[in-house]
């Protein structure tokens, strides 16, 4: 018999918060339940002053939901935070975290991949990027951590929710010569990720420090669109050796990203350089080269802001039909005219040391 919402709810009721009273479930420390496939996830958000004392009552809470029939597996994120904590400080110089951010163990780089705003194909260029480096011998891990739209588990063809062998440590998945993991592996597809601050953190952190990535030259870093809590997380508790901004050539689009390079440099972190998505579009009937969005203004917008241009992708339908189709254009046409940019952009990081 498959585990029900409401099976697991009844046992999370027999486990109460520390010093008695009131169970966990009224009390409204379990968050963002999430039964499927036998397989329940959920977050513990706490008070930081209680987090000690709640190690204990997420042990219980395992144990209980694991005693719930149909039930295989549990996944449980405790989050902890501060009822008054003060605002990040993003003054250059300065963390946010009195011991700053730390090496993962096993990841030699960590490059994130970054845009202003949605819709200008950062999601594309981070998975044909890590397909790229994975061709030139490079050993490449890619975490989804756009959340609240997780597309790489299609751009990749990976399916199937990810094993725990002692539910705590994460297996990932694999393809393509790529190592990934993703919050849109942990649920449905057409299910909406209603999370807030501290949620988005730990998932974060767990995904960066309880996935067993092994040993890797470097990990590619797909973050949602705009400056928000995981971008601030991230490289709040994590070394980032770079971002890679991308950006289409209007000048909307541009707007945003120069936040983006604006904020990374706030914190601290190297812009290895800017890619100009959907620069033009060649017409596969007559040959005729049309700028949609326009044309350079990513190459201006670089060179004003000191910043490398790393390659001009066209807007090309077989990119599209390539990443939809869960194998990036760099896999099933790695020599085709489309894949050159995403290859060079590759070559660059490796022969500069920076992938």
């Amino acid at each position: 018999m498959a585990a029900t919402r409401d099976a697991v709810l009844e046992a999370l009721k027999s486990i109460h918060v520390p010093g008695g009273g009131t169970d966990i479930v009224a009390a409204g420390v379990v968050r963002a339940l999430d039964v499927s496939d036998g397989v329940v996830r959920f977050v513990l958000e706490v008070a930081a002053q209680e987090a000690e004392a709640y190690g204990t009552i997420k042990d219980a809470a395992e144990a209980a939901v694991k005693r719930v029939d149909g039930v295989a597996a549990v996944s449980i994120v405790m989050t902890a935070h501060a009822a008054k904590a003060p605002p990040p400080d993003l003054k250059p110089g300065r963390r946010a975290e009195p011991d700053g951010p730390q090496p993962v163990p096993g990841i030699a780089r960590i490059i994130a991949v970054a845009s202003g705003k949605g819709g200008v194909g950062k999601s594309t260029v981070a998975a044909n990027l890590a397909c790229a480096l994975a061709a030139e011998g490079r050993r490449v891990g890619l975490l989804d951590a756009d959340v609240y739209g997780p597309s790489q588990p299609r751009m990749l063809g990976v399916s199937g929710r990810p094993a725990s062998p002692d539910g705590k440590t994460i297996l990932p998945m694999r393809n393509h010569g790529v190592t990934m993991m993703s919050i849109g592996l942990m649920t449905n597809e057409d299910q909406a990720v209603v999370w807030r601050g501290p949620m988005l953190m730990g998932a974060l952190q767990q995904m960066l420090t309880q996935v067993q990535w092994g040993a890797l030259d470097v990990l590619i870093v797909d973050l949602p669109p705009g400056t928000g809590d995981v971008q601030l997380t991230l490289c709040q508790k994590a070394k980032i050796d770079g971002a890679v901004i991308v950006s289409t050539p209007q000048d909307v689009a541009l707007l945003d990203a120069r936040k983006g390079v604006d904020m990374f440099r706030q914190l601290n972190t190297p812009i290895l350089g800017m890619i100009e998505n959907m620069s033009t579009h060649i017409c596969s009937q007559c040959g005729h080269e049309e700028h949609v969005f326009g044309h350079g203004g990513v190459v201006a917008e670089a060179a004003k802001m000191g910043v490398p241009l790393l390659a001009e992708i066209p807007l090309d339908l077989q990119i599209r039909l390539a990443a939809d189709g869960g194998a990036p254009i760099v896999v099933t046409q790695p020599d085709g005219p489309q894949a050159q940019g995403f290859r060079h952009v590759a070559r660059q990081l490796v022969e500069a040391g920076q992938a």
